[in-house]
């Protein structure tokens, strides 16, 4: 049997739980580490998801349910500091009384350095041991790669352009290679060729087209880069049966985070994306849901939308189409809580 290399997943992806208190410095401890990327979401009312990470720079926001160009907003967010991060006064981020959570990543705790592997010159904060990385570059609007910094092969992209109104754009290993999918959007997987010029990611590169939603000639880009790591990341496909005993999809970890997507096949594949995690969710069933293409409060779907997180994988109990329609084809990511077995070979128990 194979071990994993981390046997601490919160070492490098954490989520955090936290009120608003309206104060102008609202510091978030408990997070475990400093992290690079933070995601975050007004839980309890209506507002946009929005993201930062450390490449850009603090206060460089980003909302993956908008087309956006990158916007400054310090007051919204204003540092990534040793332990978490520190946000303004904004409704958005710390309205008084209401529930966020933030979803965090780390890289390499830098402004990234420059990454020649490609066509295009890179700025890259890699994180090989948990194979996540935030990318960088500049736009030339011809086809052309573009470094990475992970070391392994890249499994799943996730690109917006900062310069302009574009939508979410997203290479998942499970689609073919003149595919993408949107973030921002309800719609199934698509053909397009000027994304990825049908080539896969390598260990080193990923290739892009000449669409300025991932190569604008001078816009700024930046991409969420993920290679696989056996019990801690998983980004794969599950079939639907649209029975109240639904697949089982084997992650080989107890999941943390799981966000998924109907991608082909039947009524579902216009369905929204949806996000669980464990700390809205402390315990079975699991359907606490947000959606990173809506700006709306989070909502419990109940049975029909239900599923377990267990030491080794992700049990569908519900039979609602956006999770488990016969036939139907998921996409999802999943992050861990814990491996299903450490690297001793000790097993983890389930919830």
């Amino acid at each position: 049997m194979a071990y994993t290399d981390i046997d601490k997943s919160d070492d490098y992806f954490n989520t955090k739980l936290y009120t608003g208190n309206n104060s102008t410095g609202h510091a978030i401890t408990g997070v475990g580490f400093q992290p690079d990327w933070t995601w975050i979401k007004e839980r309890s009312s209506t507002s946009s998801h929005f993201v930062n990470d450390s490449v850009r720079g603090a206060g460089e926001n980003l909302y993956t349910n908008l087309t956006s160009a990158e916007g400054t907003l310090t007051a919204l967010f204003t540092s990534f500091d040793s332990d978490g991060f520190t946000i303004g006064n904004t409704n958005q981020g710390n309205e008084s009384g209401q529930t966020y959570v933030a979803w965090n990543w780390l890289a390499d705790n830098t402004s990234g350095s420059s990454n020649t592997d490609g066509d295009i010159t890179s700025t890259v904060s890699a994180n090989t041991t948990s194979g996540f990385s935030i990318v960088s570059y500049t736009g030339t609007g011809s086809a052309a790669t573009v470094g990475h910094g992970l070391g392994s092969d890249c499994k799943l992209i996730i690109i917006k352009n900062r310069s302009t109104a574009t939508n979410w754009i997203m290479y998942h290993q499970v689609t073919a290679e003149n595919r993408y999918m949107e973030l921002n959007t309800t719609n199934a997987e698509a053909i397009n060729f000027d994304y990825w010029q049908s080539t896969k990611p390598t260990s080193s590169v990923f290739t892009i087209g000449t669409a300025s939603t991932v190569n604008g000639s001078g816009n700024s880009m930046i991409a969420y880069c993920f290679a696989e790591k056996k019990g801690f990341s998983k980004f794969g496909s599950y079939t639907g049966n649209g029975n109240s005993d639904g697949t089982f999809i084997y992650t080989g970890f107890k999941p943390a985070f799981f966000i998924l997507k109907a991608s082909s096949g039947g009524t579902a594949s216009s369905r929204s994306w949806r996000m669980l995690d464990n700390k809205r969710d402390t315990f079975n069933v699991t359907d606490t849901t947000l959606y990173p293409n809506e700006n709306i409060a989070e909502d419990t779907g109940g049975a029909t939308s239900g599923m377990d997180f267990v030491s080794n994988g992700i049990k569908i109990r519900g039979t609602s189409a956006a999770i488990n329609e016969s036939g139907t084809t998921y996409i999802y990511m999943a992050f861990a809580e814990s491996p299903f077995v450490t690297s001793g070979g000790i097993p983890i128990t389930a919830r």
